[in-house]
């Protein structure tokens, strides 16, 4: 897997220092600087490929959603604050995440794995896909990922929204995160849909649908 290269700006020590352990214990980081301020940050950007930063929102001088407007579209970024308020300004400016202190391991992973790429993944906001190609598509918080066979491509936007974009004679809804296309799924197994090897949940509400509709 690709290394991810990455830098924490953080005023506090405490949260920094936090940052940088749960950092170390994902294989897939790299963690290539650490600054106190923006300023700091600026020159080790500077010096190296920065793929991912972590950047805090409220500091001295000047603040994150400032700074993130003065960084390359091409290193991602995940907020971290202790104000839930500036969670909107975080997403207006297409940060990948936005955490909340104080962060948990398990956030962490989530927030982290959105970053995680390689050469079958692709990241678009403008998506042109066939619908045929797609095997079926699974929501995370503000993004999907359109599953298709060997390749992946990951979008911006909401599930719901797709729904009624996709065509309803090709696909359908089973689950709050999924949908399929009908033609790639294989059979059924308890409560679980199968699409060759792939297994999917299929929820108490929409359970009835799917059966009568492709069994």
């Amino acid at each position: 897997m690709t290394s991810i290269n990455c830098i924490v700006v953080d005023d506090e020590e405490l949260a920094r220092a936090l940052l940088i352990t749960y950092i170390k214990k994902i294989d897939f980081l790299n963690l290539v600087g650490e600054a106190e301020n923006p300023l700091e940050a600026l020159p080790l950007m500077k010096e190296q490929k920065v793929d991912l930063l972590f950047l805090d929102i409220q500091m001295p001088e000047i603040k994150g959603t400032e700074f993130a407007k003065m960084v390359n579209s091409n290193t991602k970024i995940i907020f971290t604050t202790a104000y839930s308020q500036f969670a909107l300004a975080g997403y207006e400016l297409n940060a990948l995440d936005y955490l909340l202190k104080p962060i948990t391991f398990e956030r962490f992973v989530t927030a982290v794995n959105k970053v995680k790429t390689n050469e079958t993944i692709e990241k678009s906001d403008a998506i042109t896909i066939k619908s045929e190609d797609i095997l079926y598509v699974v929501s995370d918080s503000e993004y999907v990922t359109f599953h298709m066979g060997d390749k992946k491509v990951i979008s911006n936007q909401r599930l719901k929204t797709l729904e009624q974009e996709l065509p309803s004679s090709l696909f359908m809804r089973v689950h709050r995160s999924y949908i399929v296309n009908k033609n790639s799924v294989t059979g059924l197994k308890g409560r679980d849909l199968l699409l060759s090897e792939v297994s999917i949940p299929v929820s108490n509400s929409y359970f009835d649908h799917v059966k009568k509709e492709l069994f």
